[in-house]
């Protein structure tokens, strides 16, 4: 028999907005998994016997991971009681990041960065749930501050891991999460309302309906072709930087946290680049983002290294970087779930899906590079990945 979930409202007893910043808190805690070795690539190679080249599977494991289970375990948020289903990725996050603390072999640690990397997406799954939950004049407002905390983790992940690293173990990040994700698995199956789907089918109707959306749906391919150039760049520089500014800057890893916390900056762009399309600047919007992402990358590329002006404008490179990422991504979604509420899971499922390739392989090809041809073959690639996004915007845009 179908349950029907109660209220924002009815789970609070009130209209504050308490329940809307414990989820918030949630996804953060969990997006964040995704992000902890990032910083720390360089040295959990070594410790793993991977060549440096190699450095980026860690990081790209993980996002492969994750896309695989927007794939395959997000569209049964459709169909699944939404609490059990959380559960269920909580345990596979916990499971992960337990492996990832403790392997010593490079095969158990990329089996177990990819196992975690599909237990966290299980944020995806809460986002659409808090949209469910929340009475219809707060909808949009509750799903906001959720997106907001998921942003938040993950901006925060880089500096937190390379600060617990530098207190003397390079993987306190994953065991302390693990315990988090513990504890933070009991409160939800008591705090969360349970939430069976109206809708029924077979999982495989599932999965074919969301390759149809593929063919069906020319924004659906366009947002996503563009955001996997642009996550590609962000994934790039985020784990190149970091052996940048060791080797470039001589900055250790406490200095590295601090210099990671600029990329938290770039959260306040959603908000903006939210009442941009609201106004109906979406197109311009977009290729401004892009367009800081191409400047920001090619500052990067231009700082001189190993001075306080270089530092200098790295960080800027970073600030102005993230900003136009997380801008894009938030047009890309409002764009998405323009075009059909009924399908929003799937749609995101799809979208989210296929730009986190581009963040797997930019983590990957940024370790080759910056292995190769130091700072400056990476710094270069990474500003082809946004010049793609506009070239691609532009293809789009063109005279029919």
């Amino acid at each position: 028999m179908k349950t029907v979930a109660p209220s924002f409202a009815q789970v609070a007893g009130s209209r504050d907005s308490t329940p809307a910043l414990f989820l918030a808190f949630a996804c953060g805690l969990i997006a964040a998994n995704l992000y902890y070795a990032q910083p720390l690539a360089g040295p959990l190679a070594a410790s793993l016997g991977l060549p440096p080249g190699a450095a980026g599977l860690l990081v790209a494991m993980t996002q492969a991971g994750y896309g695989t289970g927007l794939l395959l375990a997000a569209p049964l948020g459709d169909v699944v009681e939404n609490r059990r289903l959380v559960l269920a990725l909580l345990a596979a996050s916990f499971c992960g990041l337990c492996g990832l603390a403790s392997a010593s072999g490079p095969a158990l640690f990329l089996a177990c960065a990819f196992l975690t990397g599909v237990g966290s997406v299980a944020v995806q799954v809460l986002i659409p749930y808090s949209a469910h939950l929340a009475p219809e004049p707060q909808r949009g407002r509750v799903v906001g501050t959720v997106m907001a905390g998921m942003t938040l983790g993950i901006m925060l992940a880089r500096p937190v891991s390379s600060a617990l690293a530098g207190l003397g173990w390079d993987r306190a990040a994953f065991a302390l999460s693990a315990l988090a994700m513990a504890a933070l698995a009991l409160v939800l199956r008591r705090a969360l309302p349970a939430r069976q789907p109206a809708a029924a089918g077979r999982y495989s109707d599932l999965l074919v309906s969301m390759l149809r959306l593929v063919g069906r749906e020319p924004v659906l391919r366009e947002r996503a072709l563009q955001h996997l150039f642009m996550f590609g760049s962000f994934s790039l520089f985020w784990t190149t930087v970091p052996l940048q500014l060791a080797q470039g800057y001589g900055l250790s890893r406490s200095g590295i946290a601090w210099f990671a916390l600029a990329g938290v900056a770039g959260v306040v762009s959603a908000p903006v680049a939210g009442r941009l399309a609201d106004q109906g600047k979406s197109g311009p919007a977009t290729a401004l983002a892009m367009a800081s992402a191409l400047v920001a990358l090619l500052v990067a590329h231009l700082a001189p290294g190993g001075t306080t002006l270089g530092l200098g404008l790295l960080v800027f490179a970073a600030i102005l970087l993230d900003f136009g990422i997380v801008a894009n991504l938030s047009l890309g979604k409002q764009a998405i779930f323009a075009l059909d509420p009924a399908l929003r899971s799937r749609l995101n499922a799809v979208y989210t899906a296929l730009f986190f390739t581009g963040g797997a392989a930019g983590s990957f090809i940024g370790s080759w590079a910056q292995a190769n041809g130091g700072w400056t073959l990476a710094s270069r690639i990474g500003m082809a990945l946004p010049a793609c996004a506009l070239a691609l915007l532009a293809w789009g845009n063109r005279p029919r």
